[in-house]
């Protein structure tokens, strides 16, 4: 749905829509930083590693943080010293990097590490080009607030860059990637990406909050399947019909049909709540209703705060859940048992 969707905004055959820069910094030598090793940047980072070590160019480790270390040396221990080093800070990313990328988890986190980034750069101001890569799922208007931070450090860019897939996706370096912003940096960092991480570029122009907006857009349009879909299975499972996934979303039918809600390889439950949130938001700032974006948002609370329920007496069979888990919603709503279709697979209608 979401490749459809970037096609249409540009239909360009070509993996990359930029000329490759002619600076005398090429890409494959640029020192790159990575923080944020959750779900997605767990593997994205892991990618362009390997990517980046693979080249003839004489490329410096990746240079990584995350919060928790125990991700960090578990990249580390997986890659080797040769292609990893782990920062002991986030200043330490933002004052020996040229390229700087974060894949975070919410818009605080993103906020509060860039505050870290320009503090230090600040105090020790860069004397050549540097760019920083926000590729998390942010609130479009925290752009602006992230790019008043970074313009105010000397040789600076920000360029807005989330990308659209799961872990699984990502995994495969197969992402479709957004880009907004300063138009020389885009071309650096495009290169970087692909093929490292993603398989294809789409560019939204100079305005740093239309990359977020769009994939705040991209995503609606799967949580209002996701409704759709859970509204469907709910309505099967109470007629006692078992049917086939819906062509174009075998996937997540296939994870509703079969209580597959392991967050940990898919979109975990917290990012999905926190996107529609994100996206209610944004329907009230343009006052464009979007009804079905609400009901999945309180679906999506429901399907949580039963899971959380069942972790607290040590019945779950997910440490997370997936944002499929939305079915636990609608399950409730009709009188089922929220994650377990096991306990009512026999319902048969009365005559």
């Amino acid at each position: 749905m979401s490749e459809h969707l970037l096609s249409a905004l540009n239909p360009s055959h070509s993996a990359v829509p930029y000329s490759r820069p002619q600076s005398p910094n090429a890409p494959a030598a640029t020192r790159v930083g990575f923080v944020g090793l959750g779900a997605m940047g767990y593997f994205m980072a892991q990618n362009l590693a390997n990517h980046r070590a693979s080249l003839p160019n004489d490329n410096p480790p990746l240079l990584v943080w995350n919060r928790s270390p125990e991700k960090s040396k578990k990249l580390l221990n997986a890659l080797g010293e040769d292609k990893i080093r782990i920062a002991q800070d986030p200043a330490q990313v933002a004052s020996e990097c040229d390229v700087i990328i974060t894949n975070l988890a919410n818009d605080a986190a993103v906020k509060s590490i860039y505050e870290k980034f320009t503090e230090e750069l600040r105090r020790a101001p860069p004397t050549q080009h540097r760019i920083f890569v926000e590729t998390s799922t942010i609130y479009p208007s925290l752009a602006g607030e992230l790019d008043a931070l970074v313009s105010s450090v000397p040789h600076s860019h920000l360029i807005t860059s989330p990308v659209f897939g799961t872990p699984a996706v990502a995994a495969k370096a197969q992402l479709l990637i957004v880009m907004s912003g300063d138009y020389r940096s885009k071309k650096e960092v495009a290169y970087i990406f692909v093929p490292a991480i993603g398989r294809k570029v789409f560019d939204l122009g100079g305005n740093l909050e239309k990359a977020p907006t769009f994939k705040l857009i991209g995503n609606s349009m799967i949580l209002g399947t996701l409704e759709v879909l859970a509204e469907a299975y709910t309505l099967a499972e109470k007629s006692g019909i078992k049917i086939l996934p819906a062509p174009g979303t075998i996937a997540y039918s296939d994870k509703m049909a079969h209580d597959k809600f392991d967050g940990s390889v898919g979109f975990a439950i917290d990012g999905g709540i926190k996107d529609a949130s994100h996206i209610r938001r944004l329907t009230a700032e343009v006052n464009s209703p979007m009804p079905a974006i609400d009901v999945a948002h309180q679906h999506l609370l429901t399907a949580r705060a039963l899971h959380q329920s069942r972790k607290q007496e040590g019945k779950a069979v997910f440490d997370t859940l997936d944002w499929s888990g939305i079915i636990a919603g609608t399950r409730v709503a009709a009188g089922l048992d929220g994650l377990d279709i096991n306990k009512h697979d026999s319902i048969v209608r009365e005559g």
